[in-house]
């Protein structure tokens, strides 16, 4: 059976890349980041060790869940794959997330690649219930139930009843743009400079009131601590946040009344990098009128969704559009 290959499951996020082995779980988590030499243009480095070398020009093959870049994400999925399941005659099998707005041509072209990198099959999972899945929610579960995973370059939302997708939405707004906000607060009310680590760090620790950041003078070029009020970041994030909350209410909208009166009950779970933006919940529960709650692990949800569907390989069967 070994020579069979192995079972996998990958999500390809636009930030990370996370595979999960069948029994194991999650064995890696890398940035899905290709660097390239300035001069030649070659492939230098891939994943951690292309953030760790900085040298070169930085890509993102990957944009919403599928690739932007075909022939750089085919490469970086090959890296992947063989660093978890190098052998010289195996080829795994391979679970992924489909994103809710694909089209027939972005559905080929997820598989074409996949192939290319060395899988020996491919299965696609609707993106919605794998993070669904990922959060705990049972695909028997027949009441409404929303998620809104906030990944770095846009938020999905989607309402789900059991194994079926009812309703979806989506916003350019993800991480990135929350992470953009802070940094035009800084620029704006204290003419430093932050840079997207430090603009995360932020994000993600916002917290007793307050927040500390290493900013640049741009006008000395020297580094100093800056003391942020929480309240400050929570308005200068504001418009993300509520074109995230627009795009719920929508999707809403979209449902049956009787899915509708469930997530007044049930409500909505937030899953993604975005996610970790203290105060979100909150925010959104006042916009909705619905209980919202965070993933135990928000960043891991699809891969372990997905990584769920590698451990009982019949649910994909079960789940609407998921088997190719």
């Amino acid at each position: 059976m070994r020579l069979l290959g192995r079972d996998l499951a990958m999500d390809l996020g636009a930030a990370s890349t996370r595979i999960y082995v069948k029994r194991k779980g999650i064995v890696l988590d890398e940035p899905s980041v290709v660097v390239c030499d300035d001069r030649t243009g070659k492939v230098v480095g891939f994943g951690a060790e292309a953030v760790a070398d900085s040298g070169g020009r930085t890509h993102r093959p990957v944009s919403g869940g599928l690739p932007a870049d075909a022939e750089l994400a085919r490469r970086m999925i090959r890296h992947f794959l063989r660093k978890v399941h190098w052998h010289p005659y195996a080829r795994p099998r391979l679970v992924m997330a489909l994103p809710a707005d694909f089209t027939p041509i972005d559905r080929e072209a997820l598989q074409d690649i996949a192939y290319e990198a060395d899988a020996r099959t491919v299965r696609l999972v609707p993106h919605a219930l794998a993070v669904a899945l990922g959060a705990g929610i049972s695909p028997a579960d027949r009441t409404g139930r929303m998620v809104i995973d906030i990944g770095l370059d846009a938020a999905r939302i989607a309402v789900l009843s059991g194994e079926s997708v009812v309703a979806t939405g989506a916003v350019p707004y993800g991480g990135q743009a929350v992470n953009r906000a802070i940094v035009r607060f800084v620029e704006r009310e204290h003419g430093l400079q932050l840079d997207d680590h430090e603009a995360e760090s932020a994000k993600r620790h916002a917290h007793d009131g307050h927040v500390v950041v290493r900013a640049r003078d741009p006008g000395t070029g020297r580094e100093r601590e800056l003391r942020l009020a929480v309240q400050h970041l929570f308005e200068a994030t504001g418009q993300p946040v509520e074109s995230i909350a627009r795009a719920a209410m929508e999707t809403v909208e979209r449902c049956p009344a009787e899915l509708a009166a469930d997530l007044g009950e049930h409500g909505a779970v937030l899953a993604g990098g975005g996610a970790l933006l203290r105060g979100l919940g909150r925010r959104l529960r006042e916009t909705l009128c619905m209980p919202v709650r965070r993933a135990e692990r928000p960043l891991e949800c699809v891969a372990l969704g997905l990584g769920r569907c590698v451990d009982e390989l019949g649910l994909i069967g079960r789940l609407r559009g998921g088997r190719t």
